[in-house]
């Protein structure tokens, strides 16, 4: 695979590194062929590091390592994508993500509700794994007069509820409109994450099964 990387004029090569389980972009870093080596060997990302002209491991300070699932390259050969099992946030600023600002917007979390304290607002593709991490929040604060707690300390009330919306939906798609389609199948999905959470089981491991069904 080495002979097949084009490494720049310095011997680096970007690297894109995203959350194995949810696909989120997490950072931007360079690897040099003694860091890429390293990564392979180790299954932890080694990154090069251009301010200082030395090899890092990812994680050795902070304790936030990324362990490594997965290593792609593009069809020109001149860019990496890591798929990563993340110990903890990407960035150095204590963000899940490098990338949680947008270009003429504002880093503060909007009004509309993020996913969780300190997250910027979830795009569509990120809805899912951005639901889990929120239930995973009010699992652990238990806020008062929570819905999402209610329905975690009763599997049978979460069993109810989950049967409840597949009715309504099935109901919506033979009487009602696009839209309200979409609404109830949002509903399911709620509360489907929350009885996967009840039961200590991940939206990965669901996916996981789903790709194996797909040969």
């Amino acid at each position: 695979m080495f002979a097949e990387i084009e490494f720049d004029q310095q011997g680096l090569v970007p690297c894109v590194v995203q959350d194995f389980a949810t696909g989120e972009v997490l950072m931007l870093a360079y690897m040099s062929g003694q860091s890429l080596e390293m990564t392979l060997e180790t299954g932890d990302l080694h990154f090069h590091s251009r301010s200082r002209d030395e090899l890092w491991k990812k994680g050795e300070t902070s304790g936030n390592f990324m362990h490594l699932r997965q290593l792609r390259y593009d069809c020109d050969g001149d860019s990496l994508v890591a798929l990563v099992d993340p110990a903890g946030p990407a960035c150095h600023t204590g963000e899940r993500s490098c990338f949680y600002r947008e270009v003429l917007g504002s880093a503060s979390p909007r009004k509309d509700a993020p996913a969780a304290p300190g997250e910027p607002f979830p795009v569509t593709f990120e809805a899912l794994s951005a639901l889990e991490r929120t239930i995973r929040h009010r699992a652990l604060q238990r806020p008062d007069g929570s819905y999402t707690v209610t329905l975690l300390d009763d599997r049978e009330l979460i069993g109810e509820k989950v049967e409840e919306e597949a009715e309504e939906v099935v109901r919506a798609a033979r009487e009602e409109t696009d839209e309200r389609v979409a609404e109830e199948a949002a509903d399911v999905l709620y509360h489907l994450s929350v009885l996967l959470a009840s039961r200590g089981i991940s939206q990965a491991k669901v996916m996981e099964v789903l790709n194996a069904r797909s040969g």
